[in-house]
C-alpha cells in the first residue's frame, strides 16, 4: 500500500519538496528575525541614529517598541 501510494503521489513530488524546503527557508528566517543578539544591535544602531540627529524621538520611540516586542515575542510563544 505504501509503495502504491508513493507512486500515486510521484506527480506531486516536486510541490513538496518545494514546501518543505519554504518551510525550512521561513524558519530560519523567523530565527534571524527573533534573535536576541540582532534585536540588541538594531536597538544599539537604533540610539547611535538618535544622537546622530537622523531620526526624531518619534521615530525612536515607535521603532524601539517594536523591537522590544520582538526581543519578548519567542518568550511569549513558549509560555503558552
Amino acid at each position: 500500500m505504501g509503495l502504491l501510494r508513493e507512486l500515486l503521489l510521484l506527480p506531486v513530488a516536486p510541490l513538496r519538496g518545494t514546501g518543505w524546503v519554504l518551510g525550512q527557508v521561513l524558519t530560519e528566517a523567523e530565527r534571524q528575525y527573533y534573535d536576541p543578539a540582532a534585536v540588541q544591535r538594531e536597538l544599539a544602531d537604533l540610539s547611535r541614529r538618535l544622537d546622530a540627529g537622523e531620526i526624531d524621538e518619534e521615530e525612536f520611540d515607535r521603532r524601539e517598541d517594536e523591537l522590544l516586542d520582538r526581543l519578548q515575542a519567542p518568550q511569549a510563544q513558549q509560555t503558552q
